[in-house]
């Protein structure tokens, strides 16, 4: 394995110049300003309070302890492990699973050296096995000078066939390798995908042996994996302790090794390694997911407020919203909390995109609207290319991010109506001193860990995901009666009078 940056010291030569805002918090040179939540000193005080009486505490030590934390499912939530770099042993049941973890790095390192020739790579993944690497891949391509090793990254997630057409429109079949990524790999979306790229490569002649050279495999579940046909060397193992959700830092994030080399993978996990040390070590009063977890649940408290938003302003970072949605939403998005009675909060709706295009589209209900929602402005330092008015052009971005924020936190009056702002509108401002791998570790590390704090403070499993399946189970009669052509379907125990009735309207008109 290649020589590792220093998880506590990587990176050193980017400290911050000048002292950091009155009020803000930093951690792995990240920093953290609540100037504009409108929490006084006795407020922060009170949500300290709160937090040790939730055992806040104790449950990050338990989480870094693998405790079973996930109390549903009976398992820990080790996705930390994944990105242990230190390699200090961290025991699960009484075994030590960095040795494991440690032969995946190897391996992963060893198919980056020797994958060689290759034109196009196929992802196909849904939810957690997408969203992480698909984000990492998109915000890494704006790093100057970046490696890339030349290959045409592709991700597969939707059972649409309009991605699947524009994919395999695009890829070269005799040099294209196919990742198929599923913890259970029962994933329906995932494996009928993978079937259908496997019968793309036959059609275009492709032998058996070309095939098989082709599929690889990231999964918890070996024995389906070799059923589908793919060797046992040409399979990566997670574990059942890894979230889907949480499981980037896993063998999940291949493509990040392939396509831009082991050494910028190991650097992703050190920024996220970092963050985890700050998050395991750190007094609560310093601790930054602990203060972004108690200036939302403040904002609840206060406001009551249903959703908020996180807008980078960085257009690398355009698919971070949609990363959060599923870490927040899936962890958090629950009415029953761990005792099994109903919780007073959970997690709001999550939305964003990349500022300044957000200015241009929604922040006229941040502003005027009779809804307060919070914002994270999430903003880097340094420009992201090395273009002659890339700072002229920082600047603008910079100062808009900065102003709206302002503007939110103050308003306008006016004795137009039309033209009120009635401000006192909350934000976080998140600085990073640039986007790299390192940083966009830790900022994804920042914000697992502060899904994982509210689920302590809202006393939820933030590690399991039962509502997901109810609609699954229901899709199954429903594509039979679909797949029958009738337009004669009635209602029964599956299918209700309305769904009846919409299946009979598509079959009738197919």
């Amino acid at each position: 394995m290649s020589s590792k940056p220093d998880s506590n010291n990587v990176h050193s030569a980017q400290n911050l110049h000048g002292s950091i805002p009155n009020g803000a918090h930093t951690a792995v040179d990240v920093v953290l300003d609540t100037a504009y939540q409108g929490i006084d000193s006795n407020n922060w005080s009170d949500l300290f309070k709160l937090a040790r009486k939730s055992e806040l505490p104790e449950f990050i030590a338990d989480m870094f302890a693998g405790k079973h934390i996930n109390q549903s499912e009976d398992r820990p939530a080790l996705h930390s492990a994944l990105r242990n770099l230190s390699k200090s042993p961290v025991i699960l049941d009484g075994q030590d699973v960095m040795p494991a973890v440690t032969d995946v790095w190897r391996r992963i390192e060893a198919l980056c050296n020797k994958w060689v020739g290759v034109t196009d790579v196929i992802h196909i993944g849904i939810g957690g096995s997408d969203f992480g690497p698909r984000l990492a891949i998109e915000a890494l391509a704006h790093v100057p000078d970046i490696e890339s090793r030349g290959m045409r990254m592709h991700f597969l997630a939707n059972i649409d066939t309009a991605e699947l057409a524009r994919i395999l429109d695009r890829a070269q079949p005799n040099s294209t390798r196919v990742i198929i990524v599923s913890k259970s790999f029962t994933t329906l979306e995932t494996t009928m995908n993978a079937k259908a790229v496997v019968a793309w490569l036959k059609d275009n002649n492709c032998t058996k042996g070309q095939i098989a050279k082709a599929l690889f495999a990231v999964t918890a579940n070996v024995p389906a994996a070799k059923e589908f046909g793919i060797a046992d060397d040409h399979i990566f193992p997670f574990w059942d302790w890894v979230g889907g959700r949480y499981s980037v830092w896993s063998a999940v994030g291949l493509p990040i090794a392939l396509q831009y080399g082991f050494k910028t993978f190991e650097e992703f996990l050190a920024g996220a390694h970092a963050m985890d040390l700050h998050f395991k070590n750190a007094p609560l009063e310093n601790n930054l997911p602990v203060i972004m977890a108690l200036a939302l649940l403040y904002q609840q408290e206060k406001h009551g407020i249903k959703a908020y938003a996180a807008i980078p302003y960085a257009d690398a970072l355009d698919w971070f919203p949609k990363w959060l949605q599923q870490l927040d939403m899936e962890s958090n998005g629950k009415s029953v909390g761990k005792d099994g009675k109903p919780v007073k909060y959970s997690s709001p709706v999550v939305f964003g995109s990349a500022g300044s295009n957000a200015q241009h589209s929604y922040f006229q209900l941040f502003h005027q609207g009779p809804e307060i929602i919070p914002i994270d402005f999430i903003a880097v330092r340094k420009p992201m290319s090395a273009r002659p008015e890339s700072l002229a052009h920082h600047r603008i971005l910079l100062s808009n991010c900065l102003a709206q924020a302002q503007a939110l936190a103050h308003g306008k009056t006016d004795s137009n109506p039309n033209n009120v702002y009635p401000g006192k509108r909350p934000s976080n401002l998140l600085l990073l001193p640039e986007l790299n791998a390192f940083y966009l570790g830790a900022l994804l590390a920042l914000y697992e860990n502060r899904a994982g704090t509210l689920g302590a403070l809202w006393n939820i499993n933030s590690f399991d995901q039962p509502g997901v399946e109810y609609g699954k189970v229901l899709a199954k009669p429903i594509e039979k009666a679909l797949a029958s052509g009738s337009d004669q379907v009635v209602a029964n125990e599956s299918v209700d009078a309305i769904t009846a009735e919409r299946i009979n309207f598509l079959n009738s008109n197919s």
